[in-house]
């Protein structure tokens, strides 16, 4: 079975970390993202990869190219114009051949694709949609049962207290070929507002199933945040870089820590980082590789991407910090979202 990975978005609730940055090559534990999501479907069998891309594609394909280096085969189809989830399922339609998972690659998660085929097969499905339970619903498209877990509605952002129930789509699909008969071509087309409700009415079977497992939509700089201190607290499980010190403390290799340097743990440290002399990293700290983090310094509550450098007394609190950026000595900031500026990337 083929992997669809849809990784054609623009992540425009992420700028500017995502403003020449496909949103699923964002680091997660200072590896892309993407980089761990094709490693987990290696690790479950599913060695055959689509990737959908539009939003500066050659980002993925430099990285990725054919997929040798991860031990998969990964094939492109691009996006002219935006065509929506639907839309991009279609266009991959001939790179596709029989059943497929698609996953929008912007969800980190770690589920079982595996019992989702099960259920998928069990069910006798055309559509098998993977669902998650969230305490909140009124962000997401919330989906109605029958009580064999065929889906009967979707209801786009109901109202807080109104939604038929709190189970969302996952954005992991299990489909059969014959699914994509009733996606228009060379359109913007919604899975969720045409082409389901489209099959539900026609009287084929669109199946929900839970979906196992750590799930978290990386759409905000909030929850790209919360992604990272649930991996510092082990409720996301991701192969890392470097050796565990114990405590919490996790440092990549080369890394170099002066005298007198604090790392408060959770504390991720990638590799040939340079911390000075009475610098305090931590808590809740992701440091890129290559970063500089200078005497004095203190980074807290913060990801900092690769090649950043926090100069001499500089304080960074609840930031994300884009590649190569430079914060200069003794400058302070607090819940910033900063990337890399065209002409000059000192702040």
């Amino acid at each position: 079975m083929k992997a669809l990975l849809l990784a054609g978005g623009f992540g425009t609730r992420m700028r500017p970390l995502t403003e020449r940055l496909p949103k699923p090559m964002a680091p997660v534990g200072n590896r892309p993202w993407l980089e761990h999501l094709i490693a987990g479907l290696k690790q479950q069998g599913i060695d055959e990869i689509v990737m959908a891309v539009k939003h500066y594609p050659e980002r993925i394909i430099e990285y990725f190219g054919d997929g040798g280096k991860w031990g998969v085969t990964i094939r492109y189809t691009h996006e002219p114009v935006p065509l929506g989830t639907a839309g991009a399922i279609k266009n991959a339609e001939p790179l596709l051949g029989g059943r497929f998972v698609a996953i929008n690659a912007d969800i980190v998660h770690r589920a079982d694709i595996r019992a989702l085929v099960k259920a998928h097969e069990e069910a006798g499905a055309l559509v098998t949609i993977g669902l998650v339970e969230v305490a909140d619903p009124s962000q997401f498209g919330v989906v109605e049962q029958a009580e064999d877990g065929r889906i009967v509605r979707f209801v786009e952002k109901p109202p807080r207290g109104e939604a038929p129930s709190n189970r969302i789509n996952a954005g992991i699909y299990i489909m059969e070929p014959e699914a994509l008969r009733s996606i228009p071509a060379g359109r913007e087309v919604s899975i969720e507002r045409e082409t389901f409700p489209s099959l539900i009415s026609a009287g084929r079977r669109v199946q929900g199933a839970d979906v196992s497992g750590y799930w978290m939509d990386m759409g905000t700089s909030e929850r790209y945040r919360r992604i990272h201190w649930d991996l510092l607290d082990g409720k996301l499980e991701l192969d890392l870089a470097g050796e565990e010190r114990g405590g919490g403390i996790r440092i990549g290799e080369g890394t170099e820590i002066a005298k007198g340097a604090m790392l408060v743990p959770p504390v991720l440290v990638g590799s040939r980082v340079k911390i000075g002399e009475r610098a305090v990293v931590g808590p809740y700290a992701v440091i890129g590789d290559d970063c500089v983090i200078g005497r004095g310094a203190r980074v807290t509550h913060s990801i900092l991407w690769d090649r950043c450098v926090a100069a001499e007394a500089a304080q960074l609190n609840r930031c994300i910090v884009g590649s190569g950026l430079k914060i200069d000595p003794r400058h302070l900031l607090h819940e910033a979202v900063v990337s890399v500026i065209p002409e000059a990337e000192t702040i």
